[in-house]
């Protein structure tokens, strides 16, 4: 299958240059780029009161320059000016809260002043955001020396044997990569295995880049690679079960998986490791044994975290037990009270109301300057929903716009660059396009695929057919965004799209190939039904592609009225992806461009895709069902219309609502805050009337 074959040439004006080449490079860059290097380098040979007098003009030129001010902070430090060294490394930590070896030099800072649990603590915040701080670690064991906390002790001895064992090379890579320097990371790592092409860490290593950069076939690819050098390596096997999770390959982790727990039954590590993977396949029940046990054991109390509170949530909520899945949210925040996720979950339920505590506390915790960036984006989100329920919008709206602004800044979305890759397909598949390859891919019927915006009723038409007897409810399946990856091949941020254009280079036989191989790896998520769905909705980007290699999937399009379904995506958090939603104006251009590409589809794929408009669900269930039947060519099943009795599984944020009868109420929500979304109706523009 060749996939990474020379892109179809297009009009250099088709595509948008990628926002680093728009801006100008700052002038001087490489000079405060050398600067920084040379007063690490002074701070390195001792000579403590030269550094001082060399980083000093230079913070006056950068003021919130990240690595200048750290090393200001160590300078001051070393020459015992410990007041101004606190000062450095308070606006330090207020510009880049989750900076590690800020916190391990506050640590440093505190433990100078005889502060040693304010150093502790310090050191367990430092490693917690880069586990790769080895003096960190060493100063944690040093602390534990005489504690009951024996476990702690034993894990940081443990981190502190890791770190030992790896070459210096591979120490950087790792603290790089939870500093989010991914490219020099990667520089490093790959030029070390270029010398060690058989180190299995430093392939596990380069695996986790890739990763982190969303490459996953890479990583997989890199990890099964290392696995054949030695295939009872733990760290791999863990790293192994974790890729194939993100790839949704859970019947491959939870075989790994069961393999680690049954060669050391009474490790709690390969239960929960064990657990995770339950939960992706649909066996809440044996999960939450594990959950539960892991919980209740004192001798498990190193796992016991707030977040493994929250995964107990999770599957509760997913499973329908939503009173237990709130005591086990407010256990999480119980155990970590700034735990923003906790909030969320509960606000997520979108039937939970908060007490007057709770509210009194999370407006605490907005209001506090040392909270983590994304603990306070989950709270602004759950004072928002709670605000919204008590109808006090204008201060709902103003927490839902800080918590988008956070997010904003966090994914650093490009408009444009999204606007240029849903304007490339138009412009590469076109009805001749088409024309040319009828006839190619696999011809099986069973996938039903439900595109659209999210929160504009996907949930709602999966669960109505999921109801029908011959159809199985799946998940948001990544497998065919992961195939446009794979088709737009390794390529620089900067360099132009080869996707859709690649799909030119593929003979039929190819495109047969790639729609066996989608139902192949979807058969995990199926049960005995002879249709299956697949709901993610951003796979309207992809619907040529789909056509391509499963011709005779049916497609439905859920569409709802813009500025409901805008505003329903901007006032939700999501777990990941769907990063367009958090700015009025980015989503509204992107449901611009939506309508503009699905116009596209209707005209060259004249029939392929069913419009099934969420008012019109509302109004008129019965009808919709019948029609949405006979398009998926499915005899009529009144468990569709009474899909709300259905019991199975629903893992997306309309849980609760889907387990309902239908209900008008949400409609006009928006009009509610209509005051402030100017933005919104700019950005959409004709799409307000155009949208059916």
């Amino acid at each position: 299958m060749r996939v990474g074959g020379p892109p179809l040439v297009v009009a250099k004006q088709q595509t948008s240059p990628s926002p680093v080449s728009l801006l100008p490079r700052k002038r001087g860059a490489n000079r405060l780029d050398s600067e920084v290097q040379r007063a690490q380098s002074l701070l390195r040979s001792g000579q403590v009161h030269k550094a001082l007098d060399y980083i000093s003009p230079i913070v006056e030129r950068y003021p919130n320059h990240i690595e200048i001010l750290y090393c200001q902070a160590v300078a001051l430090r070393l020459s015992e000016q410990l007041a101004l060294a606190k000062q450095v490394i308070d606006k330090l930590l207020s510009l880049a809260p989750k900076f590690g070896r800020a916190h391990q030099e506050r640590g440093h800072l505190l433990n100078a002043t005889g502060d040693l649990s304010g150093a502790f603590e310090s050191y367990r915040v430092a490693v917690q955001n880069n586990p790769a701080l080895f003096v960190s670690w060493k100063r944690i064991h040093e602390m534990l020396t005489n504690s009951q906390d024996s476990e702690y002790r034993r894990h940081a001895q443990r981190q502190i044997e890791f770190l030992e064992s790896l070459p210096p090379e591979l120490r950087s890579v790792v603290s790089l990569r939870f500093e989010k320097k991914d490219y020099v990371a990667e520089r490093i790592c790959r030029g070390f295995l270029q010398r060690n092409p058989k180190h299995v860490e430093g392939m596990r290593q380069l695996a986790l880049i890739a990763q982190d950069r969303g490459m996953l076939e890479d990583a997989e690819f890199l990890l099964e690679s290392a696995l054949k050098f030695e295939p009872d390596n733990v760290n791999l096997k863990i790293s192994y079960i974790d890729i194939l999770h993100k790839r949704q390959k859970f019947d491959k982790s939870l075989a790994i998986a069961s393999q680690l727990l049954e060669s050391n039954p009474g490790d709690p590590r390969y239960r929960l490791a064990k657990a995770h993977q339950l939960v992706a396949i649909g066996k809440f029940d044996e999960a939450l044994s594990v959950y539960d046990e892991i919980l209740s054991s004192r001798a498990n109390s190193r796992l016991t975290s707030p977040r493994l509170y929250l995964s107990r949530g999770h599957a509760l909520k997913t499973i329908g037990r939503t009173g237990t899945a709130i005591e086990s949210y407010r256990q999480a925040y119980e155990m970590r009270d700034t735990f923003g996720d906790a909030f969320w979950s509960l606000a997520n339920l979108k039937t939970y109301r908060f007490s007057s505590s709770e509210l009194e506390h999370m407006n605490e915790l907005v209001s506090r300057s040392d909270m983590d960036q994304e603990d306070l984006a989950h709270v602004h989100f759950a004072l928002g929903k709670a605000y919204e329920d008590s109808q006090e919008f204008e201060l709902s709206f103003q927490h839902y716009d800080k918590g988008n602004e956070i997010r904003r800044k966090q994914t650093g979305y490009d408009g444009k660059a999204m606007s240029a890759r849903l304007s490339l397909q138009r412009w590469v598949c076109n009805r001749e396009f088409f024309e040319s390859r009828e006839g190619v891919g696999y011809q099986s019927h069973d996938p039903i695929f439900i595109v659209g915006l999210p929160r504009a009723g996907s949930t709602l038409l999966e669960q109505i057919l999921a109801s029908h007897r011959e159809v199985d409810g799946t998940l948001e399946l990544h497998h065919i965004s992961t195939l446009a990856q794979k088709l737009d091949g390794r390529r620089r941020k900067k360099d132009d799209p080869r996707y859709p254009g690649t799909l030119a280079h593929l003979n039929q036989d190819t495109f047969r190939v790639m729609g066996e191989g989608f139902l192949t790896e979807t058969r995990v998520h199926r049960g005995l039904g002879s249709r299956f769905i697949d709901k993610m909705p951003n796979n309207f980007r992809h619907i040529g592609l789909i056509h391509l290699i499963l011709p005779n999937a049916r497609i439905i399009d859920a569409r709802r009225e813009p500025m409901a379904s805008c505003f329903s995506a901007f006032k939700q958090l999501f777990a990941s992806g769907q990063e367009f939603t958090y700015g009025l104006h980015e989503i509204g251009t992107y449901y611009q461009d939506y309508l503009e590409l699905m116009k596209h589809w209707d005209d060259v794929l004249p029939g392929k895709v069913l419009r099934v408009q969420y008012e019109d669900v509302i109004e008129d269930l019965e009808q919709q069902v019948r029609r949405i039947l006979e398009y998926c060519e499915l005899p009529f099943d009144t468990a569709c219309v009474n899909f709300h009795e259905t019991k199975r599984a629903v893992r997306t944020p309309s849980a609760e609502q889907v387990r309902q009868p239908i209900y008008r109420e949400g409609l006009e929500q928006w009009r509610n805050y209509e005051t402030w979304l100017s933005p919104l109706k700019e950005a959409l523009g004709p799409a307000l009337w155009s949208f059916r």
